[in-house]
Order: structure tokens, then C-alpha cells, then sequence
């Protein structure tokens, strides 16, 4: 190969492939907010482990009924079953993160997206794990305090189903919008940076 043809060569490489210092600098400025990330991240998973346990404690704490506790624990180890599923799943995406170097664009956009991916993840596992805490509130209610039980059989006997439908379906809505907020505040946000980044080195194309 001739010098004309590393000439040729050179010349027809894809732009996209060249990043120039400014922009080096500004894609590198995402590692802020994806520091942020990991830590957080880190922290949720450190939290959640520690919640389990407490769980699995629960009727042991709460001196539950001796009579409660094989159902407790059936639904228990759903509840692992559940949590081990998605947790393994964002530990993979913590790893992923740690090991990602923002050097080029192609970078920066498959970390953004991996980020948004993960959001709806933890999203996905908060619902999953909703119906199994408003059950657990619900039965150590049920058995730590014996008026809760006289009431439940009237409600049973006055056919007033509807409210305990209504009650738990505004329970679960509401725990969806906390949900929501703290993914945005502890995830989302952050993530909005990176986009930030990313809708800056568009308009410099």
C-alpha cells in the first residue's frame, strides 16, 4: 500500500469514529452522574439484602403465632424467589458500570440506554414486591392486633368487599408513585445528565 492509499484510506474513516478533545472532555463529564449511579445503586442493593433478612426475621420479632408461621414462610420464599431474581439482575448492571470507560460516543449512548433499561427494572421489581408487603402488613395486623380480626369478619358478614378492594388497590397505586419518585430522585435525575451530554454532542454534529 502506497502512501496515496493510507492517504485515501484515512480520509474516507467515518467521522462518527473521531472524537475530538472538547468532546472527549464532554463525554467524560457523564462520569459524574454515573458515579452517582453506582453509589446509589451499591447502596440500594446493600439495603435491600438487609430488608430480606429482616423479613425472613419478622415472626420471630413479632412473636407471631405458631399457626402463622408455615404460611408466612410460604410466601416468604416467593418473596426471595422474586427478589433473588431481580436483584442478581441489577447487581449484573452494577458490574456493568463499574467497568465502563466513556471514551466515545457509541459508549456514552449504550451506557444511557443500559441506564434507562435498569430504571424500568427496579421499577418492574418494586411492583413485583408490592402485593407481597401489603399481604405481610395485612396478616401481621391481622394476628398482632385481635380487633382487626372481629372487623374483618364483619366487613366478611356486611359483604363490604368492595372497600377492602379499594383499599388495597390505593395502596398499591400509592406505593407505585412513591416508587416512581425515588427512582427519579435517586436514578433518574442523573440519567437526565447524561442526555444532557448526549443532546450536547448532537448539536455539534
Amino acid at each position: 500500500m502506497d502512501l496515496n492509499d493510507i492517504q485515501n484510506a484515512w480520509n474516507n474513516e467515518k467521522a462518527d469514529n473521531v472524537v475530538v478533545p472538547d468532546n472527549l472532555e464532554k463525554i467524560q463529564s457523564a462520569n459524574t452522574p454515573l458515579d452517582k449511579i453506582r453509589k446509589n445503586l451499591r447502596n440500594e442493593l446493600f439495603y435491600q439484602i438487609i430488608s430480606i433478612i429482616f423479613i425472613g426475621f419478622t415472626p420471630i420479632i413479632f412473636k407471631f403465632p405458631e399457626k402463622t408461621t408455615t404460611p408466612y414462610y410460604l410466601l416468604f420464599s416467593i418473596f426471595v424467589a422474586v427478589s433473588i431474581y431481580y436483584l442478581v439482575k441489577l447487581y449484573m448492571f452494577y458490574k456493568r458500570l463499574n467497568n465502563i470507560t466513556l471514551k466515545t460516543k457509541d459508549s456514552l449512548y449504550e451506557t444511557y440506554f443500559d441506564v434507562r433499561l435498569n430504571m424500568e427494572l427496579y421499577k418492574t421489581f418494586g411492583f413485583a414486591l408490592t402485593p407481597f408487603i401489603i399481604l405481610f402488613l395485612l396478616g401481621h395486623a391481622y394476628y398482632k392486633f385481635p380487633q382487626t380480626q372481629n372487623m374483618a369478619i364483619d366487613v366478611l358478614n356486611n359483604a363490604q368487599l368492595i372497600g377492602i378492594f379499594s383499599a388495597v388497590t390505593i395502596s398499591i397505586l400509592s406505593m407505585g408513585l412513591v416508587l416512581e419518585w425515588w427512582v427519579q430522585h435517586f436514578y433518574g435525575k442523573y440519567a437526565k445528565e447524561i442526555r444532557n451530554v448526549i443532546d450536547q454532542l448532537k448539536e455539534e454534529e
